[in-house]
């Protein structure tokens, strides 16, 4: 019933349209503190009811006006669970979503501007929502009762590289002992190490890796080649790793999203239960060696994780800072920081 929020301000949704198939979308409001970016991100949204009255305690608006005031549109009174299987058997569609206050449409041109769509093959859309210049983070994970705290006392040095990273990622990095900096997705290996981070870590993003890899695989390599730095990468970053370490991504038929994704780490036989959102993967039959596949999904045995054998590096697929577990996979975060 929650999470819609978080899922319309996740820079990973950039250029497409976000179908709910849970009937009560809208049912908790939206608050300014479960933004994970500054505003919506995600074109629009599709839900079955229209929004009722919001009934919790931390709402400060409706959601139907949040989206208005933030120039997003969505429809009501689909048939969204039809749309699902539809888009299970014939991958993600290329859509059109419009409002006119009398109902007068141009159908046909709305068709051609869904048919005209090019997909989200060959885009670079990291640079869209990526930071315009580097920055300090040290907000903490929210907790009972105050909210989200600093972190005033960092053990390592972390640079984050943002391909359009979550807040609630940072913030994860901060509560696990960091002094997290967060620079462009464009960085090059020199400034990354003028920080002398003890740490790298690759955020999320939307778009085609292969796409954002032109310029992202470049530093990766260079970082893997002059230093024994740890890295952890979450999704793009996941797949950024994986192309510099030689692997190779595919386009998914209709990709993985939302929560309640099981997902098995292989060296333990442990079963998380994680949140995703990715319409590309590691294609787990190119990893070179000296890197294994770590985790795997349970739905379609997809690639969900590698590590380097010999070296501190890791990645996973999924989302552990979205905590549908809801603490499955916060270890990951504390790994990354025991390597450093």
């Amino acid at each position: 019933m929650s999470g819609y929020q978080e899922i319309m301000t996740d820079p990973s949704y950039a250029g497409q349209i976000v179908t709910f198939t849970f009937p009560h979308i809208g049912n908790t409001g939206v608050n300014p503190e479960d933004d994970e970016t500054g505003d919506p991100v995600a074109a629009g949204m599709v839900v079955k009811w229209m929004p009722t009255q919001s009934s919790n305690w931390r709402a400060v608006q409706q959601l139907s006006e949040w989206l208005a005031a933030r120039g997003r549109i969505a429809i009501g009174g689909i048939d969204t669970r039809r749309l699902t299987r539809a888009i299970r058997q014939q991958g993600a569609p290329h859509v059109a979503i419009a409002h006119n206050p009398e109902g007068v449409f141009d159908v046909a041109a709305l068709v051609a501007s869904a048919r005209a769509f090019p997909g989200l093959t060959g885009l670079d859309l990291a640079k869209d929502v990526t930071c315009a210049q580097s920055y300090r983070w040290d907000e903490m994970r929210w907790a009972w009762p105050d909210g989200y705290k600093t972190q005033t006392n960092p053990r390592k040095k972390v640079v984050a590289i943002d391909y359009g990273a979550k807040r609630n990622i940072l913030r994860c990095l901060a509560s696990a002992g960091c002094e997290v900096t967060v620079l462009p997705a464009t960085a090059t290996k020199e400034e990354v190490l003028a920080h002398n981070p003890d740490g790298v870590f690759l955020s999320n993003g939307p778009g085609d890796p292969a796409a954002t890899g032109k310029y992202a695989v470049p530093m990766i390599k260079g970082i893997l080649d002059d230093t024994d730095l740890p890295i952890f990468g979450i999704c793009l970053g996941h797949q950024m790793l994986a192309l510099a370490l030689g692997a190779k991504t595919i386009k998914m038929n209709h990709g993985h999203h939302g929560a309640n994704h099981p997902v098995k780490e292989l060296e333990t036989g442990k079963v998380e239960i994680t949140s995703m959102n990715h319409g590309f993967a590691v294609d787990g039959q190119t990893l070179p060696a000296g890197v294994v596949e770590s985790h795997v999904s349970l739905f379609d045995g997809s690639n969900c994780g590698i590590r380097m054998t010999d070296r501190p590096v890791f990645s996973v697929q999924h989302h552990p800072e979205a905590s549908p577990g809801p603490q499955d996979s916060f270890y990951l975060f504390e790994r990354f920081v025991n390597n450093m």
